[in-house]
C-alpha cells in the first residue's frame, strides 16, 4: 500500500536538481571543466519540464475522478 500518491513532477524536479549537483561535483572534483553558465539552462529547463509534468498529472487525475453526469438518454424507460 502506498503511503502517498505518486507525483511525477516532483520526481522530474528531483532528478534535474540531482543532475545539477553531479555537474557541480564533477567540476569541483576536477573530473571535467564546467562553465558557470551551463547550469542555468539545465535548472530552468528542468523546472519548467517539472511544472508541465505536474500540470498534466493534475489534469489527468482531475478528469479521472470527475463523476459522470447522467443525462436523459441514460434514464431507464
Amino acid at each position: 500500500m502506498l503511503r502517498h500518491e505518486f507525483q511525477p513532477g516532483r520526481l522530474v524536479a528531483g532528478i534535474v536538481l540531482t543532475l545539477t549537483a553531479v555537474i557541480y561535483a564533477g567540476d569541483a572534483g576536477g573530473a571535467w571543466e564546467t562553465p558557470w553558465f551551463v547550469v542555468i539552462p539545465v535548472v530552468t529547463g528542468g523546472l519548467c519540464l517539472a511544472g508541465a509534468v505536474g500540470f498534466l498529472t493534475r489534469l489527468i487525475r482531475r478528469r479521472r475522478t470527475r463523476p459522470r453526469e447522467t443525462g436523459a438518454a441514460d434514464a431507464p424507460a
